[in-house]
C-alpha cells in the first residue's frame, strides 16, 4: 500500500506539518484495517498523472 502513495491524488503537502500526507479522513477502523494489513491496498487510492500531482502542489 504504501509504495503506491506516492502516486495517489490524495497524498499531499500539508504546509502546518511540513510534510506529504493522505488527504483522506480515514475513521479510526479504516486506518486500522489499512496498516495492520488486512487491505491489500488502499480503499482511496486514486491513481494520478505525475503533471496532475505536481499542478495539485503548486
Amino acid at each position: 500500500m504504501h509504495k503506491n502513495c506516492d502516486f495517489c491524488v490524495n497524498y499531499i503537502y500539508d504546509d502546518d506539518y511540513e510534510c506529504m500526507v493522505c488527504a483522506v479522513d480515514f475513521d479510526e477502523d479504516e486506518y486500522a484495517g489499512i496498516i495492520s494489513g488486512r487491505f491489500r491496498s488502499c480503499p482511496y487510492f486514486r491513481a494520478g498523472d505525475e503533471y496532475s500531482i505536481v499542478k495539485k502542489q503548486i
